[in-house]
């Protein structure tokens, strides 16, 4: 059952709960005995107990986590770290049994250096390899020393290194989950951009201002530490917070850490587009073990990534454990703003939205949702999310609370992380400008819906009303500078589209099936949005003309005209007979299974374009994984087990349609709400908890 909640590239496959109870078993530290006698149980068994372990616990913000030793020490853990770091250098997961015997007898040796107290592993030592990549030959030539400096200088985070941050993010990710807020979005499982979106639109609706805040500055100068401190609070465990604290303040080589990319004049940018244009006409031979590129079809969606989700901190020899770490400080600045949300609620029975406590889910977040656009304000409420190191506030207020909520984060940040922030990273906008989150504007939209209402005498009146509907596009703006820098289209307020050249010596089917692709992927990321099928229809007019250039170049049609008339408006025909008439029909081809099938560029009409996905997100949402976790840990509570038991036993649990059902009876009938129906209610509510 938990296959299905957990993602396949994070935890591949579980088994059934009945093999929950198993602990890792204590392992000896001796590196000269045999690896295969190490390999005792399932690693999967062993994750899947730490996740039940981690959320059956009642109270984990309060107590950290006590112990995780024995699963750092747990042989199997290692290994299954090892075929994941495999993954990523040689993109294929080795199988276990296909490991090979001195390969396991490396691992043993680096968990034993770990291990050790005190500890003699290295971090970031290329020199001192215990585990080297199968992708990796050893050197059999002589170099001189000047050179093997150089290479030490300029050389990658060694492979050992990933196989200890996997082994990291295994252990810490369960634990930490449940001590995250459900504020926090970003770099965590079952959750990312589109739950904020979603957040957003179901429960932003009626503030007036909105305070965004850019923390890159803070989390990317976090100190050693800082982020100890706040791990402490998560997990108590010396071994673990003992490795994590040498990978921080292990000092870092200049050459080993990716530089960023410099901007460059137009002539600089001449030479470097035809040297890459000189290097894709070379045909490429992929090493043995070397993975493959990434298709054109990603590498175009990897440059329309929102500003918010560019910037990922690395902490000294983290890796890919540093987004965790960046969680674990920022749910300090979590915790202190749901605070500050709970006491600036002031709620009114006058206000149409918020009548009750913020906590008891009771503000509805159907779709459309009207807000009174006059009148005082007679309810004071905040919400907050976040992404990252990006955060979005909505108050609904005066703008002198956002000014106040202003200098309190600037206090917060400068007494929290010893950083201060400037006010240039927090802005302040009023809901009629529009706020740009994740590549969205959220704003309101004025309408005048016609309200019809029973009046004295039976007379049905008619009156025009006013309201506010809240709003969430994309960016369209923010996509034509995408497709700017990727070079598919030139200019800003009348783009016109480039060939794409990139896919000039691929062929018709290639490239169609590459670019629908493509199209799907930007279907899904703007699902939604309520402009998607407007900015859809713009990437798929782009895609399509572009397309339409490169093949008008490729087979010397001279025009698009030319080669809409032969191919269609999809593409989906074949433009090679146009050319040779000597060559054989395309129909012939195909049936007898020479070339592959053209797949038409899709979206070429809008009627083909989905519309906006408008399904609300409950205030008490929670990932599906969390959803079956907390279910089948309360299952393991005797006393509700043997309540729900007592009910099925004795017959009193129904279909929600025949509770629907009796409650209106009930009123037809009683004109209120019976006391039997109450005493069930009651019944059901104690059995949610």
């Amino acid at each position: 059952m938990l296959s299905q909640i957990f993602p396949k590239h994070r935890f591949f496959s579980l088994r059934t709960f009945s093999s929950l109870c198993s602990k890792p078993q204590p392992t000896s530290l001796d590196p000269d005995q045999n690896p295969y006698n190490l390999l005792k149980s399932d690693p999967i068994e062993l994750l899947s107990n730490l996740w039940v372990h981690a959320f059956s616990r009642p109270t984990p913000r309060l107590v950290p986590f006590p112990n995780l030793t024995g699963y750092l020490k747990s042989f199997d853990l290692w290994v299954l770290a090892y075929q994941r770091a495999c993954a990523h250098h040689t993109g294929t997961f080795p199988p276990r049994t296909a490991i090979h015997y001195s390969h396991l007898q490396s691992l043993l040796a680096l968990r034993h250096a770990v291990l050790s107290s005190p500890s003699t592993f290295p971090w970031g030592a290329s020199s001192y390899l215990l585990l080297r990549s199968p992708a990796e030959k050893p050197s059999t030539t002589r170099i001189g020393k000047r050179k093997f400096e150089q290479l030490l200088e300029n050389a990658p985070p060694p492979f050992q290194d990933r196989v200890i941050q996997e082994l990291l993010l295994l252990i810490l990710e369960p634990v930490l989950e449940t001590h995250f807020s459900s504020k926090s979005h970003a770099y965590r499982p079952g959750r990312g951009p589109h739950t904020v979106i979603r957040n957003i639109r179901s429960n932003f609706a009626g503030y007036l201002w909105f305070i965004k805040v850019d923390l890159t500055h803070v989390s990317m100068h976090l100190e050693p530490n800082t982020i100890i401190g706040c791990l402490e609070k998560a997990v108590s465990d010396r071994s673990v917070v003992r490795l994590v604290k040498s990978s921080l303040k292990t000092p870092v080589r200049p050459g080993s850490v990716e530089k960023e990319r410099e901007e460059l004049d137009g002539f600089a940018k001449k030479r470097l587009k035809r040297k890459i244009l000189r290097a894709s006409r070379k045909k490429k031979v992929l090493n043995e073990n070397e993975p493959k590129p990434d298709p054109y079809w990603l590498r175009l969606f990897w440059g329309f990534a929102p500003e918010e989700a560019k910037t990922v901190p690395v902490y000294g020899h983290c890796g890919i454990l540093s987004p965790l770490l960046l969680n674990v400080c920022f749910s300090e600045l979590d915790f202190w703003m749901e605070d500050k949300v709970e006491k600036y609620f002031e709620p009114s029975k006058l206000d149409s939205i918020w009548r009750e406590k913020i906590d008891e889910g009771c503000h509805n977040p159907a779709w459309p949702e009207f807000v009174p656009a006059s009148g005082a304000c007679k309810t004071r409420k905040m919400d907050y999310i976040r992404y990252g190191s990006h955060i979005l506030v909505g108050i609904r207020g005066p703008r002198e609370d956002a000014v106040q909520v202003r200098k309190d984060l600037i206090e917060f940040c400068e007494t929290k992380f010893g950083l201060r922030l400037e006010h240039s990273k927090i802005e302040i906008e009023h809901i009629t400008r529009g706020i740009e989150f994740l590549d969205h504007i959220v704003s309101r939209r004025v309408i005048y819906p016609t309200l019809r209402y029973t009046g004295t005498g039976g007379k049905v009146v008619s009156e025009k009303g006013v309201g506010t509907l809240l709003s969430v596009t994309a960016s369209l703006q923010n996509c034509i500078t995408y497709f700017r820098k990727l070079e598919l289209v030139k200019g800003d307020r009348d783009p016109e589209p480039l060939p794409c050249t990139p896919m000039l010596y691929s062929g018709q089917a290639h490239t169609n099936s590459q670019m629908n692709k493509f199209l799907e992927t930007m279907a899904d990321w703007y699902r939604y949005a309520d402009n998607r099928k407007k900015v859809v229809g713009f990437c798929a007019y782009v895609i399509r003309s572009s397309l339409a250039k490169l093949y008008a170049a490729r087979y010397r049609l001279k025009s698009r005209a030319k080669v809409y008339k032969i191919g269609s408006r999809d593409l989906s025909r074949p433009l090679r007979e146009a050319s040779r008439n000597a060559a054989p029909e395309y129909s012939d081809l195909l049936r007898m299974g020479l070339v592959d099938v053209i797949e038409g560029v899709q979206f070429s009409h809008m009627s083909a374009i989905p519309s906006c996905d408008y399904t609300p997100l409950p205030r008490t949402w929670v990932p599906y994984h969390e959803l079956v976790l907390r279910e089948y840990v309360k299952l393991q509570d005797p006393q509700f087990f043997c309540r729900l038991y007592r009910d099925v036993r004795r017959g009193d649990l129904g279909s929600p349609q025949d509770f629907v059902a009796a409650v209106l009876w009930d009123y037809k009938v009683h004109g209120v709400y019976s006391r039997k129906l109450q005493e069930e209610d009651v019944g059901v509510r104690l059995l949610d908890k």
